[in-house]
């Protein structure tokens, strides 16, 4: 059998530019690249110099679709350098405002990049003759996200109301009320959101995954926990940098991200999932039961199914954290500088998101990293494209590469967050 190449050249319905390639050589697959080629931004490089307090800020303008994420595990950092600590009222408007990037998040990959796949349209305009009523839920749902981001961020796309120790300003008890109806309407429109993925038809497709994500003692988890995972990982956030590694490939932009002792793992909803599912809530247990879903899932392709749960679980958690809201007594804590260490995880709606900064003492920033979720699962995404181009290779190219990129598109990559940081040198002879 005659050797070939298989190529992407640019990965649609994902955020950012990549391409795949696929070397089969004697009918066997012997080569599997997702290739990151989007020019490195440089954002770590960018924050040297710069004061700490610009660090949401300046993190914000990574990604338009998870700008929350970038800001929450920015300021957790920069707090845990200066040993602040935030009242409850500040921290619960921050679960606020992470859950409507969640909402809105979620809602855009479930129903305008992920659901075509399953249905066998090429995109979400074409789907919509069939499945109108479906993309208008799914926009009703990001639009009711967008709107918990506007209010407590100050707009939709890369907020500005996000500081070290709290916000600018923080919502009065009315403004937040004034949302409680939309959030309502949200939870019914992604309950049947979350019906209807689940009953779509899902590849037979298992893989022995370490998920890694973080697990609150009380909480699903959003801005907090410890770092767990299903082999026995349990450690603090601080352990980070021990116990995970960012690695170069050839032909990727982004590091890839394994842990230390064991390779490759993966983050995000489905490993959310499997490790919290305790912490949803009643509720939320019963929809995910109801819809065959349950912790020890191992098939990717029903992660869009996860991520329509946890639509569903962060619009009670909304009308919750709304429900309780006492006003803090200033929006923000005052942060001196001073020199320091600090880290920090969120879950993003991809999944962890590790920041690390090192600081001055006039509270400049000495060095960045930043740790997406898509450098985390690069090299997971690669393993199963291995086994899908396995299982699938005497398909028809064109079915065979539609394959592919619905299990890239399982991860929801944000391929331009991934495109951190190039280490580049010049030799002149």
């Amino acid at each position: 059998m005659p050797s070939r190449t298989i190529r992407v050249d640019y990965l649609t319905r994902v955020e950012g530019e990549g391409a795949l390639e696929l070397d089969i050589r004697d009918g066997a697959v012997d080569g599997v690249r997702l290739s990151i080629f989007e020019p490195p931004r440089f954002f770590e490089a960018l924050l040297r110099g710069r004061d700490a307090t610009e660090a949401p800020d300046i993190t914000a303008r990574i990604c338009g679709i998870c700008p929350v994420a970038y800001q929450m595990s920015s300021v957790h950092a920069v707090e845990n350098a200066l040993g602040l600590a935030v009242p409850p009222p500040i921290r619960a408007l921050r679960r606020l405002l992470y859950c409507g990037e969640w909402i809105e998040s979620h809602a855009l990959h479930i129903v305008l990049l992920h659901a075509p796949d399953f249905l066998g349209f090429p995109d979400a305009i074409s789907m919509a003759s069939a499945h109108g009523e479906m993309v208008t839920r799914g926009l009703a749902l990001k639009k009711t996200g967008n709107a918990l981001l506007r209010l407590l961020g100050g707009r939709e796309i890369h907020p500005v109301n996000v500081r070290v120790g709290g916000f600018y300003r923080a919502p009065t008890a009315d403004e937040l009320a004034a949302l409680v109806p939309d959030l309502q309407a949200a939870r019914e429109q992604a309950v049947a959101l979350a019906r209807w993925v689940a009953g779509f038809r899902f590849p037979d497709f298992e893989r022995d995954y370490e998920f890694v994500a973080l697990r609150h003692p009380d909480e699903y988890p959003l801005n907090e926990g410890r770092l767990v995972s299903n082999r026995g990982l349990d450690i603090p956030v601080s352990d980070y940098d021990a116990t995970f590694e960012e690695r170069h490939v050839a032909h990727s932009t982004a590091l890839q991200s394994v842990l230390r002792a064991r390779g490759s793992y993966q983050v995000g909803p489905l490993a959310r999932f499997n490790l919290n599912h305790d912490r949803l809530g009643p509720s939320v247990q019963a929809l995910a039961a109801e819809l065959g879903l349950a912790p020890g899932c191992r098939n990717p392709f029903r992660s869009i199914i996860v991520r329509a749960i946890e639509v569903v679980y962060a619009c009670e958690e909304a009308l919750r954290l709304i429900a309780a809201y006492a006003p803090p007594e200033a929006p923000f804590v005052a942060a001196p500088p001073q020199a320091g260490i600090g880290v920090a995880c969120t879950e993003a709606p991809r999944g962890i998101l590790y920041h690390h900064y090192r600081l001055n003492a006039d509270g400049s920033i000495l060095s960045a990293r930043i740790v997406p979720p898509t450098s985390q699962n690069q090299g997971t995404i690669e393993e199963d494209l291995r086994i899908v181009a396995t299982r699938d290779l005497d398909l028809p190219e064109d079915e065979l590469r539609d394959h592919c990129e619905q299990a890239i598109r399982n991860y929801d990559p944000c391929i331009s967050c991934s495109t951190h940081f190039l280490r580049l040198e010049v030799r002149r002879r």
